[in-house]
């Protein structure tokens, strides 16, 4: 055999010509990038040695043969049917009898070993390790390939963290850069797209370059419009706008950005990332968000400002089975390389994407942790974190920021208050710069709304007498704590034959909600009927402004929410009204949500003026710290599984959404166009045309419906929903249970 050319990494392709992937060309251009992509975070040569080594078990004979065979069924236009030899664990056992006696072997033996399959607990890889039949035979054959390939990496790679968290992270940051560029070398060889090209010629300073005149475009056409903005409600926007010009220039660190509702956070928020991360030379600005409702407007506004070549919208994800890890034909490849990598400088994505990426296994999530190294991370809505999480949450995020170059912006009207929480340390002692001090007087300033008690509060409103008031009320917008109690107040809105309803949930595709919103902003300026029936994912950060929101007995911070869409630029002639009462059904998530209405019910049965309180700052401080007091930080014990390495089980301990949701692509608008392009080629580029046509469903209902013909699985974890007139245009999907991306709490999902 020639060394150079007879050895495959992958079967041949269009993309090279119809050539083989030369394996060792592979796996010094694989350690060549990961090394690259680890310098950002000092483990370059790790990252460079285990490149080096990922793929080395391909050079055996049995592996080779069945790449052959593959190819060969491709040519006759057949499915091989079958998986490689496992080739992972080789590369994975070579290391691990060399470092035998090395207490952090697992940092290095782990990475090899799940670049394909995901990142095992620690004892059960060196278990599978062990348990590998012929040891010498391989350990001499592997050998054999360094030397066959002239590998021989140089150099100590560099120390490995010392405590056992750190070690943890660190971990996974390794994996991270080894498999983005390992899929990253196939996706050039396989040639839709090459690497270089996606890697932008955008940056932090060409962003920061646009920005200026976006937004100045962007100001220009509110002010040609006829949305008429208050003054008041104007100086505070360009108060919070200059002070967070002022704070970019400070280091990187932990931030807040509190600012009333109405007060310009989503833009200016945006200036305080693009130029903080401009001064400190920072890679590129992630902006995460709980609710897909905010993530089609926000990232909306960043196209507007900065053009639509500048923003990743990230929020539902291709999922490749575990089963497929050994498959290495071209189409199951390309399944696995569409997976998003992050690889441009401005990114608008969920807390579930980000944060269950950070405590993740697979490599579909892991590959894009690198991308966070010396980033502005904006958490945006971030009280909707889940509070039993939150120790191994706010562990990471201190790493982040102490280890990994990264400054976190904690944005928010409603800011939870961390350093105060007696049974969480990861922010004690930690200094957080507050970007616009002088919040308390934009909040006195931006009294827009009054407060109060439904009068029968705190006995329950039937649907029928609230759908009757609603009937009476041309604009308005009713918040509940459920899809099913959504629908249930529509059906009673439309038994009383009210006109111009809408409805918003997570059950929507985007393309949908976006244009629901369209038409419900143009009535609402227009002073048209309009009456919105949502659950939680309009009241944070949804740019909606009515003159009356009722809103269902909820955790505090969300009544303060939903309140912010409520006479949201301080236009009336009067304040706005908010109006909390009590659903008939009493359902709302359990753990630590009803926990928070508990609290919320006392404040407001307890308080002598409860619009003086709700509109003021202090009492969401003394909420959050009694909150904290009866929910325990870290329910699932994730921090005791990072410290043992358990890496697959700590993937399935930190859940933000309990169940696993899969993607059903909706028939909605040109849906078919982008369908048919991702099942031409499969890649993140046709993936993201598709996704505003997606949406998210618990596993087991996707069951459920395709075993009613409903829906129809076409790739892992992704279906078509197929039945007649099935997607409604006002609900949706017909499922009366709304995974509601973040509005999750632990214990809590089965009452959607």
């Amino acid at each position: 055999m020639n060394w150079t050319s007879d050895f495959w990494a992958h079967t041949p392709s269009e993309g090279s010509g119809g050539k083989p992937h030369d394996l060792r060309m592979h796996l010094l251009d694989t350690a060549e990038r990961a090394q690259r992509y680890a310098d950002a975070f000092g483990a370059g040569k790790l990252a460079y040695l285990l490149g080096i080594w990922h793929d080395l078990g391909k050079y055996n004979p049995e592996f080779q043969q069945y790449l052959r065979d593959a190819h060969a069924a491709k040519d006759k236009g057949e499915d091989l049917g079958r998986k490689g030899p496992p080739h992972a664990i080789w590369g994975a056992t070579l290391l691990q009898s060399k470092l035998e006696q090395h207490p952090q072997r697992s940092t290095f033996t782990l990475p090899v070993l799940g670049h394909h399959a995901g990142l095992e607990d620690s004892g059960e890889g060196e278990q599978k390790i062990a348990a590998e039949p012929d040891f010498a035979e391989r350990m001499a054959m592997m050998t054999e390939a360094i030397k066959a390939f002239s590998l021989y990496p140089a150099g100590d790679p560099e120390q490995v963290p010392g405590t056992q968290l750190k070690q943890e992270l660190f971990t996974r940051m390794v994996t991270s850069a080894i498999v983005d560029a390992d899929f990253l070398d196939t996706e050039f060889h396989f040639g839709e797209e090459r690497p270089k090209a996606r890697e932008h010629d955008l940056d932090i300073p060409a962003l920061w370059e646009r920005f200026g005149a976006g937004r100045e475009r962007l100001l220009e056409q509110q002010r040609q419009s006829e949305k008429v903005i208050a003054a008041e409600v104007q100086a505070v926007r360009d108060g919070v706008y200059a002070e967070c010009l002022k704070a970019a220039t400070g280091k990187p660190g932990i931030y807040r950005l509190t600012v009333p509702t109405g007060g310009g956070k989503t833009l200016s928020g945006l200036a305080f990332a693009l130029k903080h991360a401009l001064h400190n030379e920072l890679r590129r600005v992630i902006v995460a968000i709980p609710f897909t409702s905010i993530i089609d407007q926000n990232a909306q506004v960043y196209r507007d400002v900065l053009g639509a070549d500048a923003v990743l919208e990230h929020h539902s994800a291709v999922q490749p089975k575990d089963n497929k890890a050994e498959k290495q034909d071209a189409y199951t490849l390309r399944l696995q390389l569409a997976a998003e990598n992050w690889d441009v400088p401005l990114v608008c994505t969920t807390f579930v994407q980000l944060f269950e990426s950070l405590f993740a296994r697979k490599t579909s999530k892991l590959r894009k942790l690198h991308r966070v190294v010396r980033s502005v991370l904006v958490l945006d809505e971030v009280q909707t974190l889940p509070l039993e999480l939150r120790g191994p949450t706010l562990d990471v995020l201190r790493t982040l920021v102490d280890d990994y170059g990264v400054s976190v912006v904690l944005c928010t009207a409603t800011q939870p208050a961390f350093e105060a929480d007696a049974l969480t340390d990861a922010f004690k002692g930690l200094p957080q710069t507050e970007i616009v001090p002088q919040y308390p007087e934009h909040f006195e300033k931006l009294k827009r709304v009054e407060y109060s008690l439904h009068p029968q509060y705190p006995q329950p409103v039937p649907w029928e007498a609230l759908a009757l008031e609603l009937k009476a009320e041309p604009q308005s917008l009713t918040i509940l704590n459920t899809r099913r109690d959504a629908l249930s107040l529509l059906r009673s809105l439309q038994a009383e034959n009210a006109e111009h309803l809408f409805h918003l949930s997570t059950l929507m595709c985007g393309a949908h909600r976006k244009d629901v919103l369209n038409i419900i902003n143009e009535r609402l300026k227009q002073k048209t009927e309009v009456r919105l029936v949502s659950t939680q994912v309009v009241e944070a950060g949804v740019d909606l402004d009515f003159p009356v929101v009722y809103r269902a007995l909820a955790p505090l911070d969300r009544i303060i929410q939903a309140a912010g869409r409520c006479n949201r630029n301080g236009n009336g002639a009067q304040k706005g009204r908010v109006v909390i009462f009590q659903t008939v059904s009493g359902k709302a998530p359990r753990g630590p949500y009803q926990q928070g209405i508990e609290k919320a019910r006392t404040i407001l049965e307890t308080v002598k003026d409860i619009d003086l309180e709700l509109n003021g700052t202090d009492i969401l401080r003394r909420y959050f710290s009694d909150l904290y007091q009866d929910v325990p930080p870290d329910k699932p014990g994730v921090q005791s599984l990072r410290r043992q390495q358990e890496f697959r089980k700590v993937a399935q301990a930190y859940r933000l959404i309990e169940d696993d949701t899969v993607s059903v692509i909706v028939p909605y608008r040109d849906f078919r166009r982008a369908l048919e392009q991702w099942q031409r080629f499969p890649s993140r580029k046709s993936w993201r045309a598709l996704q505003p046509y997606v949406v998210s469903i618990y596993t087991h209902e996707a069951r459920q419906l395709a075993q009613a013909h409903v829906i129809r699985e076409l790739e892992d974890n992704i279906y078509l929903f197929e039945a007649q007139d099935g997607y409604d245009l006002l609900v949706g999907l017909p499922i009366d249970r709304d995974p509601a991306d973040l509005i999750y709490m632990r214990g809590g999902s089965n009452v959607f």
